[in-house]
């Protein structure tokens, strides 16, 4: 069984990653010390996490989004959002990850006066300066920004501009997020539509709180990429009883097309998309060869990190060093970086990487497996 220690000390990618879920609880008290923020349901660490961890025991994408407004509300000037990316990538390198796209909605950070793009360009400094710190600690990382339009509200084409005039400093793609059901990805086809001339990339929040529709919508009318989260796609899997399988349509298109899943196994039992990571339809999937991802989704409500998924797996499905690197090489290849870039992180990084982690695991031979000793 592969350890939590030894999944920290490989090479990962990480694609689905909220800036607004991430935060360390010690930094949200001190930035509502120093922005005046007062509405918080707790005055120390253990509270504060206690509280803004509940609602991710709750089953409902609804009622895990809630804890949302106090962290957004402490990240409203550029230092705050400058910290709180810096300390991102920092504890992602922490945690083994060498190539990260951290999303966010800029529009949900300008209630001080910030433009859009003032909101941008202070999480990529955070980015960078957060990088080089993870660099003097021995800790490589890349680090991209996705921004995200709220599917709940009309600025989605406003961020995909904001996003293609951003795209040569580290903005790499663009999202929509929020309530899924009754608010439909096609309500955003300006955007996309936009983004395609542009030839920039799209990944879509879609299969999470909503069924198959939200998913072929955002495949078929909007043209997305990768789906986030993606996870009712097995609504259109058909397995009987004596284990033969039927793909729907739609299923096969995504496996056919080699669409990517950003799944986010421990959220998605947290909001109800699936009832446990035993039931959790990664497992059929990763069987299944689609193009599967581990993530995190937000890693403060959550209680996770990346290694700490892996490892979940791991202990559930009884995952190896293929699994993990199968699964991270998915990911490389389904981020939204140069393919040459891609390919410098898979070739030199992380194969190397996980040879080096097999290597280690075969010299550790248990003394239960040496047989009895011979002398003379």
């Amino acid at each position: 069984m592969l350890t939590l220690a030894e999944i920290r000390a490989v090479p990962k990618v990480l694609l689905h990653d909220h800036l607004d879920g991430g935060l360390r609880p010690q930094t949200v008290l001190e930035l509502a010390g120093e922005t005046g923020y007062r509405d918080l349901p707790g005055d120390n660490v253990e509270e504060l996490t206690r509280r803004l961890t509940e609602g991710a025991h709750r089953g409902h994408l609804e009622v895990y989004l809630d804890a949302f407004r106090h962290t957004v509300a402490v990240m409203q000037t550029p230092d705050a959002l400058r910290r709180v990316a810096a300390e991102c990538a920092e504890d992602l390198a922490a945690d083994g990850v060498v190539y990260a796209e951290v999303r966010f909605a800029p529009e949900l950070h300008t209630e001080r006066g910030l433009s859009l793009d003032q909101v941008v360009e202070a999480v990529l400094e955070g980015f960078a300066r957060g990088s080089a710190n993870a660099v003097q600690q021995g800790r490589g990382i890349k680090v991209y920004a996705l921004l995200t339009a709220m599917r709940t509200a009309a600025r989605s084409l406003e961020i995909a501009e904001l996003a293609v005039r951003h795209r040569d400093h580290g903005v790499v793609g663009f999202d929509i997020a929020g309530a899924e059901a009754g608010w439909p990805p096609s309500r955003h086809l300006d955007a996309f539509q936009y983004l395609k001339r542009e030839n920039f990339h799209i990944t879509i929040h879609a299969g999470e709180a909503f069924g198959l529709p939200s998913i072929w919508e955002a495949v078929q009318w909007c043209g997305t990429e990768r789906l986030g989260h993606g996870v009712r796609i097995v609504d259109d899997i058909e397995i009987t009883s004596e284990g033969a399988v039927r793909l729907g349509r739609l299923a096969a298109y995504i496996r056919d097309r080699r669409i990517p899943l950003e799944m986010c196994p421990t959220s998605n039992v947290q909001t109800g998309a699936a009832r446990s990571i035993a039931e959790h339809p990664i497992r059929i999937l990763r069987q299944l060869q689609f193009r599967v991802t581990v993530n995190t989704d937000n890693r403060l409500m959550s209680q996770v990190t990346l290694s700490s998924e892996f490892r979940r797996l791991a202990e559930e499905f009884g995952y190896g060093w293929s699994d993990v690197e199968w699964l991270t090489i998915n990911a490389m290849k389904s981020a939204f970086a140069s393919f040459d870039e891609r390919l410098h992180l898979i070739n030199t990084v992380i194969k190397p990487g996980f040879a080096t982690a097999r290597a280690l695991s075969d010299a550790v031979v248990p003394a239960s497996m040496l047989g009895p000793r011979h002398t003379g």
